[in-house]
């Protein structure tokens, strides 16, 4: 992501420690947005803190990030989140080939009470690849609006643009995308 910097973790040892602050700052923000995202998959056996942990994990396995602030640090984290999910999706996938294809609902107002199955998830990730090769912005809003968890007001912070303009690119990506996971 733009906003952090990637450094070799072999440069400074002590680098870990950010990550590892923020992370113990803010485990209540990330416990919640691993459960907003655990809540829309009925089949994953992942749980908050196997989600959270995985994401810790992660962090340090991919090299030294310096997030500017929290917005940043929860902006990665839900990319990071994503990932894990996805990549659990796409395993579980390949031992049960074949199964039914159900549709893909991005109302995040019904979406607390609908479970994404694991196509589901993989279609919408594909579908955001798509999103992201035609407008990066609108491919981070639906990232961390849908996978993150986070509202409006915390993605427009995030990214240090208006509420609005994030409803607007919301409301666009939503449209896109019903048109790409038609298919």
């Amino acid at each position: 992501m733009q906003n952090f910097a990637t450094t070799d973790p072999s440069s400074s040892p002590n680098n870990f420690g950010v990550a590892s602050k923020f992370f113990e700052q803010l485990y209540g923000e990330l416990r919640s947005m691993a459960q907003a995202q655990l809540r829309r998959n009925i089949s994953s056996p992942l749980n908050t803190t196997t989600l959270v942990h995985e994401s810790y994990l992660r962090f340090l396995n991919n090299g030294e990030i310096k997030p500017e602030d929290k917005r940043h640090f929860l902006a990665y984290a839900s990319h990071v989140m994503r990932s894990i999910v996805v990549d659990y999706s796409r395993h579980h996938m390949a031992i049960r080939r074949g199964a039914g294809q159900i549709p893909v609902t991005l109302d995040t107002d019904s979406l607390n009470s609908i479970a994404a199955t694991d196509e589901e998830v993989i279609k919408v990730h594909e579908g955001l690849e798509e999103l992201a090769a035609l407008d990066g912005r609108m491919a981070q809003i639906v990232e961390m609006r849908y996978f993150g968890g986070l509202s409006e007001g915390e993605i427009a912070g995030a990214l240090d643009i208006s509420i609005r303009t994030v409803q607007r690119d919301w409301e666009k990506a939503r449209l896109l995308l019903a048109v790409a996971l038609k298919d």
